[in-house]
């Protein structure tokens, strides 16, 4: 109740799916998730939960990857709350794919996947409006256990500071195959 910062909830569309998809983002609405990133949901297919998102206010987050090439447009124009960009690229075409987005949309884009250290968090904000950690977060839960919480404060304080000059820090589970 006190947290004013947007929480996303990320999960696979079968979990939504299987839940009920009305059940599911309802819930999300009420406990204050503002938005919600399915990775394995094709652009084409987001109909099937962007009617429901919208009813109960909740941002279906898109992710453009490497691969999407000549769709960034069309996914960038239709986004909502932010976009997910997905770093399997060098930062040159990182940034090529950020320029596209920006051409546009005003919808900010945070950068993530296999981000790990300070420095490539600030490398990511600088090109982007943010950056995405999940996996070195939950190593480090793993790692330590019941005393994680010291040691996972620690590390993103370090992230903090790294990308204080630019934007935004935004931290997501990783998905069972991480």
């Amino acid at each position: 109740k006190d947290v004013t910062i947007p929480l996303v909830f990320m999960t696979y569309a079968n979990v939504v799916f299987s839940y009920g998809a009305e059940r599911f983002i309802s819930t999300c609405a009420e406990i204050g998730i503002d938005g919600m990133i399915l990775p394995d949901l094709p652009y084409e297919e987001k109909d099937e939960f962007l009617p429901i998102c919208r009813k109960y206010g909740v941002d279906l987050i898109s992710m453009i990857a490497p691969t999407s090439e000549n769709r960034i447009a069309m996914i960038a124009k239709e986004a909502e709350g932010f976009l997910y960009i997905v770093s399997s690229l060098g930062v040159t075409d990182l940034s090529s794919i950020v320029n596209a987005v920006r051409e546009n949309t005003q919808i900010p884009c945070a950068i993530g996947f296999g981000i790990s250290t300070p420095e490539q968090a600030a490398k990511m904000a600088g090109i982007a409006d943010g950056a995405i950690v999940g996996s070195a977060i939950i190593k480090l839960l793993e790692q330590y256990g019941k005393d994680a919480p010291e040691h996972i404060g620690a590390y993103v304080k370090s992230m903090k500071d790294a990308v204080r000059e630019y934007t935004c820090l935004l931290y997501t589970s990783p998905s069972p195959r991480d």
